[in-house]
């Protein structure tokens, strides 16, 4: 028989999800099961927590306690990028391989660095802009039309300077 749980203890539970959709229960069940929780409930509460995020690959992050699930979406990098480029949602099934050839200004960039800026690895605020500045280099989007590679050079050589936060 397993032990008794502690009604006070938090669990965290971490799963990625595309916005606006329920995971599938088999993909939830082995991890909420031991939890007491339902499967087909908990989707539900992710599709409705990630709403905002329709066709888009999110990180929910789960939080259980005393049998009582809460969600916070976890966005990414690239999920922010996309989210900045304003495309309209797509239908994962039928459309692949989708090319995002948008155009973002550096405020955009400035902006999702930091939204992104607690979970960087850098020093400082530039390098997060540059972290971002490479996530928008392999979704194929270019900044202030030129290409990300480019613009990360003018920040190295000071052309253009970066706010402090």
């Amino acid at each position: 028989m397993p032990p008794k749980l502690d009604p006070n203890e938090v669990k965290t539970i971490f799963v990625r999800a595309t916005g606006g959709d329920c995971p599938p229960a088999s993909v939830l069940a082995p991890k909420v099961g031991p939890l007491g929780l339902s499967p087909k409930k908990l989707g539900d509460d992710i599709a409705k927590a990630t709403q905002d995020w329709k066709g888009l690959k999110v990180t929910t992050k789960v939080s259980v306690q005393n049998r009582v699930a809460t969600c916070v979406v976890i966005p990414s990098a690239s999920s922010l990028v996309l989210k900045e480029l304003k495309e309209p949602p797509r239908d994962k099934k039928k459309v692949k391989n989708i090319k995002h050839n948008g155009n973002l200004t550096l405020e955009q960039v400035y902006s999702v660095a930091r939204q992104m800026r607690p979970r960087s690895q850098a020093r400082h605020f530039s390098g997060t802009v540059k972290e971002i500045l490479g996530t928008c280099l392999s979704v194929g989007c270019t900044v202030n039309g030129t290409s990300p590679r480019e613009v990360v050079e003018k920040i190295d050589s000071q052309e253009i300077d970066v706010p402090s936060e």
